[in-house]
């Protein structure tokens, strides 16, 4: 199917995205996986890729303006670590889907058959080749604001904290996802008396200690290993 007969579905996602496109060429260009680009015999033929760095860094720049916006104190550091779990390939891939993008993607032959459709990196990376025809066409103050309400259920939760309070979970799906294995977590040692207890665990993955954690419970010490192991992993 080539997207660019159908206007409707044109119109579609920009009823949904909020925004009418003034050049369809863009978003036509968002959706053109490179795999499909080379099995056409048009030289001029243009794939995402280019849009997709665009959009990279116009995402990047929105989300850091809106979580300054809603942590004044916060230091660069902490800033830099939730703008990571705002814009990883699993958030990108969540709201790609709730959009339908995969419905709209043009692909070669091999990955339509190898379910390209579905597979995260394609989709993440369509979502930011879409933001980076967003900007171009509509500008970053209308672009941001439409980032605004796509991440706006991510942003609940990083204001929230709730996502501070769960990198075990944040942390097995990176892994699972990247080296499908799961990190091992080993408690060390417990000291201290009892109504005072220190606990110290380890993560392991892959036979590989990543991090240590410390805490006045197991799991307070598991959350942050698993904390400190997921952003020496995303940070590599």
């Amino acid at each position: 199917m080539d997207i660019s007969l159908h206007k409707s579905v044109l119109e579609e996602l920009g009823r949904t995205l909020g925004h009418n496109f003034h050049r369809p060429d863009l978003l036509v260009t968002a959706f053109r996986h490179a795999s499909y680009v080379n099995e056409q015999a048009d030289p001029d033929l243009e794939d995402n890729e280019r849009l997709e760095f665009l959009g990279d860094a116009v995402l990047d720049l929105a989300v850091s303006h809106l979580l300054m916006d809603l942590f004044h104190d916060a230091e660069e550091g902490d800033l830099s670590k939730y703008r990571a779990m705002l814009v990883d390939e699993t958030g990108l891939c969540h709201i790609a889907i709730k959009l339908r993008l995969g419905d709209y993607l043009l692909l070669g032959k091999g990955e339509e058959q190898s379910n390209g459709r579905q597979k995260p990196s394609i989709l993440a990376n369509t979502m930011e080749a879409l933001l980076g025809a967003l900007y171009l066409d509509a500008g970053f103050d209308k672009t941001m604001g439409i980032i605004r309400r796509l991440f706006l259920p991510l942003l609940k939760k990083v204001s929230s904290r709730e996502l501070d309070k769960d990198f075990k979970s944040l942390l097995q799906e990176y892994t699972q996802r990247t080296y499908k294995v799961l990190p091992k977590y080993s408690l060390i040692k417990a000291s201290g008396p009892p109504h005072d207890r220190t606990f110290q665990v380890k993560l392991d993955l892959n036979g590989k200690i990543l991090a240590w954690g410390e805490g006045k419970s197991k799991k307070e010490a598991e959350q942050k290993a698993a904390k400190e192991a997921f952003f020496c992993l995303k940070e590599n």
